[in-house]
């Protein structure tokens, strides 16, 4: 079967498998209890149904089987512990709460069956601030350090409804161009697959009478899976990225553009919370997200299209610019566009605990407030009634 008739079928048959089996975990997830309930900091007020992410596990699975033969080097047998291992945590995570340190084990050794392929093993880095050919265990450091860092950025980016799914889609719509254009079908198709999982998903997660979050389930999957395309698409040959609008030495920083979302977000959080004496991992509302919904006051959908077409545009920017200018240059622009983006979020930083703080005084004044006109108004209203009596 041709490539277009394949990823067709593909696009159409994980697209209604996802989209026809959410409904019956949400009855399950229901009927079972396994709601998330809101607390201080969730952008949610009523119980809503998780494990969405479950769909994505299952569809993704079946999708490797029926692509595994177009694989060069048996990669669909490596990437399958990894992610039974992130589905089986995932899925303890979102019942029962574990630590950020148990997730980290995790990471790593589903990273380990990934690593150890050679078909994504980076030789050299193409000339990127004159680095060419790298050992192989600095590959390894490198590599593991760059899937590790994107699992968790697209996990923590999973705040608000949409944001996670639109981002996703993104992201898996340019893997899928440059995968196709390289002649990377496998990958091409494994991209198509997990996106149409996330448009078959993002109508519930958008639904107010059908909601369902993915969870860490889901972000963790759909994280290593983004991690293993860029680490892929990193470990192309010279000779796949003739067909790309780009030059070689600046895939580095394309690969950078196309995740600069949950990167810059990550970056941000982490630089904040060390700076408040806190653990990266610790919970807050300092996430960019929170800042367009909390400052701007923007909805849940306006803030996640926002975000999903400014990480576009940051792509279409740096492949354009990548064509001509040199890394060096580029990396001097990135870099200007992150303080410049970091400014304008700081402004606009907060620390939840102050916030919390500045909600509970609001409220004391709004009391002392009421029980010094309860008795002005229980004063007039005896006056009132002396006066009529007088009248009478």
């Amino acid at each position: 079967m041709y490539f277009l008739e394949t990823a067709s079928a593909i696009f159409i048959g994980s697209f209604l498998l996802t989209y026809l089996t959410i409904p019956k975990i949400i009855r399950i997830v229901e009927y079972k209890r396994l709601m998330d309930d809101p607390n201080i900091r969730s952008s949610h007020n009523a119980k809503t149904p998780t494990l969405g992410g479950v769909s994505f596990f299952y569809t993704i699975i079946f999708v490797l089987f029926f692509i595994h033969g177009r694989d060069t080097l048996n990669e669909a047998i490596y990437i399958i512990p990894g992610l039974t291992i992130l589905f089986m945590i995932g899925l303890k995570d979102d019942l029962i709460v574990i630590s950020p340190g148990a997730k980290l084990i995790a990471q790593v050794f589903a990273v380990a069956f990934i690593l150890v392929n050679p078909s994504f093993t980076i030789h050299s880095f193409n000339g990127f601030l004159n680095i060419f050919e790298i050992p192989y265990y600095l590959y390894l450091a490198i590599a593991g350090f760059i899937m590790i860092t994107i699992i968790n950025s697209y996990n923590l980016i999973d705040g608000i409804d949409g944001l996670a799914s639109i981002v996703g889609i993104v992201i898996l719509m340019i893997f899928t161009t440059i995968f196709y254009t390289t002649g990377e079908h496998f990958f091409a198709l494994l991209s198509i697959s997990l996106n149409a999982c996330l448009l078959a998903f993002f109508g519930f997660n958008i639904s107010s009478e059908r909601k369902i979050f993915m969870g860490d389930t889901g972000s963790l999957i759909v994280g290593y899976i983004i991690s293993i395309l860029t680490l892929k698409f990193l470990a192309l040959t010279p000779d796949a990225y003739v067909g790309l609008p780009f030059l070689l030495e600046n895939a580095p920083l394309i690969a950078i553009s196309i995740l600069i979302v949950p990167l810059f977000d990550t970056a941000r959080v982490f630089t904040i919370r060390i700076a408040n004496k806190k653990g990266p991992f610790s919970p807050d509302r300092n996430h960019t997200h929170h800042v367009l919904i909390d400052f701007w006051g923007l909805s849940h959908k306006q803030a996640s299209f926002i975000i999903g077409c400014f990480n576009l545009v940051f792509v279409v920017l740096f492949i354009v610019l990548g064509s001509k200018a040199e890394n060096l240059g580029m990396v001097i622009f990135l870099i200007s566009v992150i303080i410049i983006l970091g400014y304008v979020f700081f402004k606009y930083n907060y620390n939840f605990t102050t916030l919390k703080q500045k909600i509970l005084l609001k409220r004391k004044v709004g009391k002392i407030k009421s029980s010094i006109e309860k008795p002005k108004k229980n004063r007039l209203k005896v006056s009132r009634d002396k006066e009529e009596l007088d009248s009478k």
